[in-house]
């Protein structure tokens, strides 16, 4: 049966048809002849429910196998449901025809119908069918055969809703009635219908809604398939009590696209490349443009054309563009980059499949460079290029050669390279490119001499560092001819050769001429005369005649001279012409020496030391000479008759002997051994030399004692009588320095008290043992005043062996004790009180005794001297000699010795 809209299709397979108002029902196996319709979406996502087959068994029970013609794209699954097998487009708008089977798997019975699959477009919108007025479709749950009476219980499943297609950007008027839900359970009671999902009671909310006694399901404003394009809801069924009476149902809204959006490309500029020469179909570039709408639809299809393009060189139409993909490819020749540098297309996109009626369009711009390929040769601005050069010269610029070039500058395709290919068999020259100019440089890389070579022609050959590209040819001007003239200059004279070996015997005498050694001019077309002079001679002894270059000798060559190294003497000469300017060169002679028996043979070493005994007693001496080994050993020793007596000489080798002791014992000393050598030159030469022997006495290893070595070394008694006497001074200049340093402490330690050095009684007051401190107070111990506190007490004298002048043992009086801090006005009582105590005392002896005074503070080694002026001691006695003590103790003398006033 058929629908409108594509909401609902049922296949009754053995089969219980409804065909337009007539009733059958072909319950026998076979094929149907009733054809059904359904409309589907356009666009198919792989496992999307399309239809569902149902099966009425007239009364018989069966198990059924559901199939299509056409599995690859349709698939029916054992409930029933036609599902899309894949995800694709339903091409065209013609139905598409599919036959659907059930076979029974008991019995294999089979039964067949057909089905047209219609797609729906954006001009087909739902409820619309080749201009039949828009009717609103009526979805029941349960479902409900064709007959009115309700589906068996086997049935294993409810129906499954196609979807509900609903345009994009709809006018309205809103709302807008899409279908309408009802039960047939509404007929025995009333029921609530309600609607929930995204776009209903979920966000975005109020988008549809539905009537809930009528279950007329309407959308309240326009949809926009670019922001949702479908909605999933579900419907619900209940009683006034809110009791479920139905099962709900799915329902899937899609909102079908309306062309509403324009292409966007990508990229408003676009930019590409292509290599001028390209044949025609070679790829350039491409341009994308994008569609919001539905890529499905026509709506989304787009379609591009080039609008313009600028330059229009050669011809207009230098390029193509592929209308659905974009590409852009030439399709003419004659792209050359030295014309047109760069072309500017206006490419346009359109959807609705490019349709200028219906389609909307944009446009972007393609800017295509033409790149550069090496087309055009360099050529040189001339034919010939000219340049002159001074002879031996090097590295010198001769010529510039100046080429042009059509292709881009600075890259492999303009870059110039030069090769001589012809004039310079010898290499004389080289052509390097200057990279900022592009100009070959002809360059002198070896000399070149004007007496060989006056003037040169060179042929030049100009090539791209990259090879041409195919069909160009070199023109007449990548080659050019080079003429350079050489310049005739002033050369240097060249002694040949150089250096020059002489051989010659050394001990020539002075005046002595060794060979001309003379110098040639390579300048033969110039008449020049040569003066000849000595550069470098290190020992001075040779000298040049400067006009024919003859040299002699001036001294005698020694080979023996630190100046000949290896048996050779170098000297350097010059030779110098009288050209403008003039011009010099230097040769340098090496005279090789040969060695004459000229120097005398002499011992090594010249000092040795030997003990006093013979035994062990030898020394080793070596015999050397200066010259060769032909004119040197071996050699002969031998002692003067004069040292024969105490020494003997043997022979070990041929430059070796040994020197002993012929006596048995020889004081020790300095001795001086002459020995005769002789080398064995032709002919020979002989030499005296002394051998120093310092002779000493031993210890037991056989070496020489310390003192011994001194004496021996020369040092005679007097030297060392003075050394030790230096010694023993400097000693006693230390020891009186100690002594000084002693003495000063005491001076220091002695000026500590508070006595002028004038007035320093200390001097005058002596201690006498037992006789006392002097003629006037011999019966006084004077020691008690030097530091009292050290006065050893009475109680451990032993009896008999005290001083008539000590005090007598008696108990210490107790004197008055004052505070640390006495008010100044209590000074004159404390001491009275002082002077009271001490004449009431009976132990107090009739002369100035030690008193200690707490006011002189605590803890002093010296206490008061005595009670002054006291009243009962000593006031008639006289006091005038201590006048002569000095200046203080007048003061002394003056209250003792005056009168009571």
């Amino acid at each position: 049966m058929y629908l409108k809209g594509g909401v609902l299709l049922t296949l009754l397979a053995a089969f219980q048809v409804s065909a337009e108002g007539r009733g059958a029902r072909l319950c026998k196996p076979g094929f149907s002849e009733e054809v059904y319709h359904a409309t589907i979406p356009a666009s198919l996502t792989e496992g999307q429910a399309l239809l569902n087959v149902r099966f009425v068994d007239c009364g018989r029970s069966v198990r059924l196998q559901y199939g299509s013609s056409d599995p690859a794209d349709f698939r029916i699954g054992g409930d029933g449901v036609l599902y899309a097998a894949r995800s694709f487009r339903v091409p065209g708008a013609r139905a598409r025809l599919l036959v659907v089977g059930a076979e029974d798997e008991d019995s294999r019975e089979r039964w067949q119908t057909r089905v047209n699959l219609t797609p729906a477009t954006s001009r087909t919108p739902q409820g619309q069918d080749s201009g039949e007025p828009q009717q609103v479709q009526e979805i029941q749950f349960p479902p409900r055969r064709r007959d009115g009476g309700a589906l068996l219980k086997r049935i294993r499943r409810d129906w499954v809703i196609p979807a509900i297609n609903v345009p994009e950007n709809s006018r309205g008027p809103f709302p807008q009635e899409l279908v309408r839900i009802r039960s047939d359970r509404d007929k025995n009671r009333l029921l609530r219908y309600s609607v929930t999902g995204p776009g209903a009671d979920q966000p975005p909310t109020g988008i549809f809604i539905i009537n809930p006694i009528s279950g007329q399901l309407s959308v309240t404003k326009p949809l926009d398939r670019e922001q949702i394009s479908n909605f999933h809801l579900r419907a619900h069924a209940v009683d006034l009590n809110g009791n479920q009476v139905e099962n709900p149902i799915d329902i899937v809204v899609n909102v079908i696209d309306m062309n509403d959006n324009r292409p966007e490309f990508i990229h408003q500029t676009w930019n590409g490349s292509v290599a001028e020469g390209s044949k025609p179909g070679t790829f350039v570039m491409t341009v994308t443009s994008l569609d919001k709408d539905d890529p499905g639809t026509a709506n989304g299809i787009l379609r591009y054309k080039i609008l313009s393009q600028s330059p229009e060189s050669p011809t207009s139409n230098m390029f193509t563009i592929n209308n659905k993909t974009g590409g852009i490819i030439t399709v003419a020749a004659g792209l050359d980059r030295e014309k047109v540098q760069q072309y500017t297309l206006i490419i346009q996109a359109t959807d609705m499949e490019g349709n200028p009626t219906y389609g909307l369009s944009n446009t972007a711009t393609a800017v295509i460079r033409i790149t550069d390929i090496n087309d055009n040769p360099p050529e040189f601005t001339a034919d010939t290029f000219y340049g002159e050069v001074a002879e031996n010269r090097v590295n010198v610029i001769v010529a510039n050669l100046t080429v042009t070039d059509k292709d881009q500058p600075n890259r492999p395709a303009w870059n110039a390279v030069y090769k001589i290919t012809g004039g310079d068999a010898l290499g004389l020259f080289s052509v390097p490119t200057d990279p900022t100019t592009n100009e070959g440089l002809v360059t002198v890389v070896k000399p070149i001499d004007y007496e060989t070579s006056r003037t040169f022609e060179l042929t030049v050959v100009a090539e791209n560092e990259v090879p041409l590209a195919r069909g160009i040819h070199l023109p007449r001007q990548s080659t050019a001819t080079v003429s350079i003239r050489v310049v005739d200059v002033n050369e240097s004279p060249e002694f040949h050769p150089n250096p020059k070996t002489l051989r010659t015997e050394e001990g020539l005498s002075p005046q002595t001429v060794l060979m001309a050694y003379t110098a040639q001019d390579p300048d033969r077309f110039m008449q020049q005369t040569i003066r000849y002079s000595k550069l470098h001679d290190p020992a001075n002894w040779l000298k040049i005649d400067p006009v024919n270059g003859r040299i002699t000798t001036i001294a005698v060559l020694d080979r023996e001279s630190p100046y000949v190294k290896d048996d050779m003497y170098n000297v350097t000469f010059l030779a110098a012409d009288n050209g403008v300017p003039p011009a010099s060169g230097t040769g340098t002679l090496q005279i090789y020496l040969m060695d004459i028996n000229d120097n005398a043979p002499h011992i090594q070493p010249q000092e040795a030391e030997m003990c006093e005994k013979p035994e062990p007693n030898a020394i080793n001496i070596t015999a050397e000479d200066r010259d060769l080994s032909r004119n040197a050993g071996p050699f002969a020793f031998e002692l003067l008759p004069a040292v024969r007596k105490n020494w003997t000489l043997t022979r070990i080798s041929s430059d070796h002997a040994q020197l002993a002791l012929r006596i048995g014992f020889l004081e020790s000393g300095v001795y001086e051994v002459p020995v005769v050598i002789t080398d064995s030159g032709n002919p020979p030469l002989s030499n005296t030399s002394y051998l120093r022997v310092k002779v000493c006495q031993c210890d037991r290893s056989g070496d020489c004692a310390d003192v011994e070595r001194i004496v021996a070394a020369g040092l005679g008694t007097g030297a060392i009588i003075a050394i030790l006497l230096c010694i023993i001074i400097l000693l006693i200049l230390v020891l009186l320095f100690v002594v000084w340093m002693k003495r000063r402490d005491k001076e220091r330690q002695a000026k500590q008290l508070l006595i002028d050095p004038e007035d320093d009684v200390r001097d005058n007051i002596l201690k006498y043992d037992e006789e006392g401190g002097g003629e006037e107070d011999q019966d006084y111990d004077l020691s008690q005043l030097q530091q009292p506190d050290t006065v050893e007490p009475d109680a451990i004298k032993p009896v008999g062996i005290r001083r008539l002048d000590e005090r007598p043992i008696h108990p210490e009086p107790q004197y008055p004790v004052r505070s640390a801090a006495p008010h100044p006005g209590d000074i004159g009582d404390f001491i009275n009180e002082g002077l009271k105590a001490a004449d009431n005392d009976p132990t107090a002896p009739p002369y100035d005794s030690l008193l200690v005074f707490d006011y002189e503070g605590s803890g002093s080694t010296a206490g008061s001297l005595s009670s002054l002026n006291s009243s009962s001691s000593g006031g008639d006695q006289d006091y005038d000699y201590l006048n002569d003590w000095g200046p203080r103790f007048r003061k002394l003398a003056d209250m003792y010795g005056g009168s009571d006033d």
